[in-house]
């Protein structure tokens, strides 16, 4: 495909065929909240009494192409239109991957596959030169039609893959909680400066941060990486950091939505959530709102089956979850998932594709090991019709949207 430079008027018409893997929410979200929401606009739009969980079955892990429905175009840069236009179908699924960064190959594969994007983990790092880390970014992105996101986790504590290095920084980047006691949002600010100038001269342009959970508790598994403060403080922190990566031009994720609580960890296994929508509403979606009011690229969806809002589906599978973020926090941008190769996953998909169970709950962006088998699979769903290309082409427009705003396509 080629990269234009002019915009045209391009309309997309959206064909409404196939249904996705799971029902898809009632219409409790029909007006979504005001721009600059609140803890009570937030509140407000929650429906009165929880949603309706769904059964496990087998109907909800596999799509059916059945029944009808309507995909909404995101409203984007009329290039980001124009690019779509001349993908493959393809290159379109293959945007819509940000896979873990193989060991070898790397180059190789992200062209073969069109890929959206790499994960950078530890092992990409280690003991390499800033010379050598450049080289292999830019080895990815020269054979690159689209230009990749290129990621990390560099949450700062105990979650840094960049800054372990001593090549890189002479100590690891802080825990946000050691940060604020130190010298509160002052040095929140200047760290998340520092942070984005590190990665940004590497290549790398997304990091997946920040951890927008709140937990206060020292003994819940994801206290260590939280701000450790209440959902006001909470809140405060995300809005800060997510204002300095946008001045730095560098993309953000606030994860895990829709706030991990005292949940265990999904990495080894699927973790239930038992809270009340009102106490999510309250509490835990307030520093999602912050993040997404100041202007955040993306949203990281959880494995954690939140049973009030759907019962018995990790939430990175849930159309309702999803529906819960784009009309009840009015996000717009990328939804992403957790890394779909998790225990969490494995443990509910079985022998169905998690990939295509993803897109067809709504997700943008699809995190996994196992792209050379997921790729396809989505690929395969869309062509016998258990997934609708204008789900396909809605998500890419939002991923080219925000490579065009971030300048990673130029």
């Amino acid at each position: 495909m080629k990269l234009k430079k002019l915009c045209t008027g391009v309309i997309l018409t959206v064909m409404t065929v196939g249904l996705t893997s799971c029902q898809y929410i009632e219409a409790a979200f029909k007006t979504p909240p005001e721009t600059e929401a609140t803890h009570l606009t937030i509140h407000e739009k929650m429906p009165q009494s929880q949603p309706e969980s769904v059964t496990e079955t087998e109907s909800t892990k596999q799509p059916s192409g059945n029944t009808a429905i309507e995909v909404d175009m995101p409203d984007v840069d009329c290039r980001a239109k124009e690019l779509l236009e001349e993908m493959t179908l393809e290159e379109k699924v293959g945007q819509m991957f940000i896979a873990r960064c193989p060991e070898t190959d790397g180059a190789a594969l992200a062209q073969q596959y069109h890929l959206g994007g790499y994960v950078l983990f530890g092992r990409d790092f280690e003991n390499k030169t800033k010379d050598q880390i450049i080289a292999d970014i830019q080895g990815y992105q020269s054979v690159s039609a689209v230009p990749m996101f290129i990621a990390v986790d560099e949450e700062g504590g105990t979650v840094n893959r960049v800054s372990t290095n001593p090549n890189l920084r002479s100590v690891p980047f802080w825990a946000s909680q050691d940060l604020y006691a130190e010298g509160g949002f002052e040095l929140i600010a200047s760290d998340t400066e520092e942070k984005c100038n590190l990665l940004e001269s590497l290549g790398i342009n997304l990091n997946l941060a920040p951890v927008c959970d709140i937990s206060t508790n020292p003994l819940d598994y994801i206290y260590p990486r939280t701000f450790g403060q209440d959902a006001d403080l909470t809140s405060q922190y995300v809005e800060t950091v997510v204002s300095m990566m946008n001045a730095k031009k560098m993309g953000s994720t606030l994860k895990h939505f829709p706030g991990y609580g005292s949940n265990s960890d999904t990495h080894t296994g699927i973790s239930i959530d038992p809270r009340s929508y009102d106490q999510l509403a309250a509490n835990d979606f307030l520093p999602f709102q912050a993040g997404i009011n100041a202007g955040a690229t993306s949203v990281l969806v959880s494995h954690n089956v939140i049973q009030s809002i759907e019962d018995n589906v990790p939430a990175s599978l849930s159309p309702k979850v999803h529906e819960v973020l784009r009309e009840a926090l009015n996000f717009q941008g990328i939804i992403m998932t957790d890394d779909l190769s998790m225990d969490a996953i494995s443990e509910y998909s079985g022998s169905s594709d998690p990939a295509v169970l993803a897109v067809a709950a709504g997700n943008d962006l699809i995190c996994t090991t196992d792209f050379t088998t997921q790729i396809p699979a989505v690929i395969e769903a869309v062509e016998n019709g258990n997934l609708t290309e204008s789900q396909i082409d809605a998500a890419v427009l939002r991923i080219l949207d925000a490579k065009l705003a971030l300048d990673i396509i130029e």
